[in-house]
């Protein structure tokens, strides 16, 4: 089996906390060739869409760690079409552009992707909580989008709460996610004047401040609509955002009986979406965001909770990679009879 990963940088990543790196490993242990791809390095040649692959080699035994197992990884750069991959799994930040789901689509039919292009292209932004109908705020927090700076004014003016968090419609990471107190907001012209331009395509997230926001969020491990681990992430001293990026600290944490229950009706919507590895953020019985593209957590999980959720991850791979070869089988002993009968 030949495993492509979608990733932002090869020589980036943070071995210790990185997911992608797991699970690749995990790949390599169990005899799979693993290629890395670059959303820039995607082309068509001749109508078939290929990419410049850093095709991973590592000479003798795999090492147990992880830092020696990614050190010791070399690659080969070849051009190979995107076809002849079994499977292609999507670990890039977000926002990625329109066209590269485009070069995905090329090939969704004949190949695995994890997630599903259409589930992406779907959920490729935070908007995409809105599809889950919660309009009585039973497990969303209030949340209004817009790019007009006169309507955000508005909805805090109207709004009876002390706090709100304002943050970008795009973005990973914490990144320019800030809290908002209604008796300071004398800067706030000047905040949207840097989230919005006069373009009128940039659209901000004004959301809900959720009682226990300061202790920090719970960051959910979805796998084919299954709440798989958890772990709770603290903020630092004079941060309000939990991201392990912006310093926070990682805690054991078991899911309560109606956080489980919570993941489990959202996991039905993830799973039709053909949305399979997901993160999920939740602060008491609400979801803030729901992260399609590059989900991490498996690491912490993994020490804390002393859980292997990558080899879950595989496994689950080798399971969709199987019914792909199944379905393609059936179709081809059909088309057969099919041609069989005609003759």
């Amino acid at each position: 089996m030949h495993i492509a990963f979608i990733i932002e940088d090869w020589a980036k990543i943070d071995p210790v906390n990185s997911s992608t790196l797991a699970i690749v490993k995990e790949c390599m242990l169990r005899g799979y060739k693993v290629s890395i791809l670059y959303t820039t390095n995607l082309t068509v040649r001749n109508n078939t869409v290929n990419g410049f692959a850093k095709t991973l080699k590592i000479e003798g035994k795999i090492p147990e760690s992880i830092i020696a197992f990614y050190k010791k990884c070399t690659y080969d750069i070849k051009l190979i079409a995107l076809h002849a991959f079994d499977c292609i799994m999507v670990r890039k930040d977000p926002p990625i552009s329109p066209i590269v789901f485009n070069f995905l689509d090329s090939v969704k039919n004949e190949t695995v992707i994890i997630n599903d292009v259409d589930g992406i292209r779907k959920a490729n932004n935070k908007l995409y909580t809105t599809t889950f109908h919660d309009p009585g705020n039973t497990y969303l927090p209030k949340t209004h989008v817009s790019g007009s700076k006169k309507y955000i004014h508005k909805i805090i003016e109207e709004s009876n709460d002390e706090k709100m968090i304002l943050k970008p419609l795009d973005g990973s990471g914490g990144r320019g996610v800030i809290v908002l107190e209604k008796n300071a907001t004398s800067n706030l012209n000047s905040l949207l004047d840097f989230y919005i331009d006069d373009s009128g395509e940039n659209y901000v997230i004004l959301q809900e401040y959720i009682e226990g926001a300061q202790n920090g969020d719970v960051r959910v491990m979805m796998l084919n609509g299954k709440a798989i681990g958890a772990y709770h992430r603290k903020p630092a001293d004079g941060e309000h955002r939990a991201n392990i990026q912006t310093g926070g600290s990682a805690h054991k944490y078991t899911l309560t009986e109606s956080q489980k229950k919570i993941c489990a009706k959202v996991g039905k919507r993830l799973v039709s979406d053909g949305l399979y590895f997901v993160g999920l953020d939740m602060i008491g019985d609400k979801i803030l965001e729901v992260n399609v593209l590059n989900p991490g957590g498996i690491t912490n999980i993994n020490k804390l909770s002393k859980l292997k959720l990558h080899k879950d991850v595989v496994d689950f791979i080798e399971e969709k990679v199987h019914e792909k070869v199944e379905k393609r089988v059936e179709l081809e002993y059909l088309l057969k009879r099919l041609s069989d009968l005609r003759e």
